[in-house]
């Protein structure tokens, strides 16, 4: 497996990032044991997830998939041989929320107990917090990676004005700095990260593990009409794609998918992974034998022509050929 590095962190990462949203949610426990099992085994190594997950769910009030991840690693060892990803900083209660250093200091506690671990290989920021000043924050990550809670940390759903602060906050008091950022971004989201957070992320070299790489399922192919949206409780989230621009890149993926012998989630998958800036998509998977397809797109080499119609198709505005 050919591994990339993650900004400055020194941390060396699979193009693919296995996405822990599921676990306990969609995936129950064995579901999700078996797919951490298959995704390791496969030679991947560095998988997502985050305090709030699943706290949407009925009966739940987070920290339900780092639970999971917890009790994986301590039936199935080989620490070491994972980078696990987790985040704080959405509400996980009215008291329990934001960037605020004394409250990151609860929540690492708290994950580190629900992953069944003393150190989190990348801690990361959910959401920015701008009633939380960037040099107390960066402060608070200082403190966790001195006591050896956090290796590297990162920053997600920041703007690009925002996350330039956040990075110069830290250098400026010679702290640690966010070594990678999680935007949303597939080919049917493309403004939220193409541009100013590009290319401030390639000229700082800030690593980039995006989410949302199959934009909710959509980009599989499952979803191609309204009728569709009742397949699975994240189909309502697919409506806002189905118009014009949406059939195009569906009608691209499926042409591409075909030249090269995949899949149009591999094919989407795969033109992440060949973007500048992006590090390794996140994508998550409820059995192992989706993500067994979805792993392919790791192995999966697009040419440069194919690439480029994607792009043109997924662009705002229709590109002329």
């Amino acid at each position: 497996m050919q591994m990339r590095s993650l900004g400055r962190s020194g941390l060396e990462i699979a193009p693919l990032v296995l996405g822990g949203n599921v676990f306990d949610w969609t995936a129950d426990e064995a579901q999700s044991f078996a797919i951490l099992d298959a995704f390791v085994g496969a030679g991947f190594n560095c998988i997502d997830t985050a305090d709030v997950y699943s706290r949407w769910v009925p009966g739940h009030t987070g920290g339900e998939s780092e639970v999971v991840i917890g009790n994986w690693l301590a039936a199935r060892g080989g620490r070491d041989k994972v980078i696990i990803a987790t985040k704080f900083g959405a509400p996980m209660a009215d008291d329990k929320k934001g960037l605020s250093r004394a409250y990151m200091m609860q929540a690492v506690e708290a994950s580190l107990k629900r992953l069944k671990t003393d150190y989190i290989d990348l801690y990361q920021s959910h959401f920015d917090d701008p009633e939380a000043p960037q040099d107390e924050v960066a402060e608070g990550f200082a403190r966790l990676v001195e006591q050896g809670k956090a290796r590297a940390i990162g920053a997600s759903n920041f703007t690009a004005e925002r996350l330039a602060s956040a990075l110069k906050a830290a250098t400026d008091k010679r702290l640690p700095r966010y070594e990678s950022l999680q935007p949303q971004y597939n080919l049917a989201d493309r403004d939220r990260f193409e541009g100013p957070l590009r290319d401030l992320c390639i000229r700082e070299d800030v690593g980039v593990i995006c989410y949302y790489g199959l934009a909710a399922g959509f980009l599989t192919g499952k979803y191609r009409s309204e009728d569709d949206l009742g397949k699975s409780p994240r189909g309502r989230g697919v409506k806002r794609y189905l118009d014009e621009r949406g059939y195009r890149i569906l009608a691209a993926l499926d042409e591409v998918a075909a030249e090269a012998g995949a899949t149009p989630a591999q094919v989407a998958l795969a033109w992440l992974i060949a973007q500048p800036g992006v590090t390794a998509p996140i994508a998550s998977a409820t059995s192992v034998a989706q993500l067994e397809e979805i792993m392919g797109a790791a192995h999966l080499r697009l040419e440069a022509a194919q690439l480029d119609r994607l792009t043109m198709a997924s662009a705002t505005e229709p590109v002329a050929a």
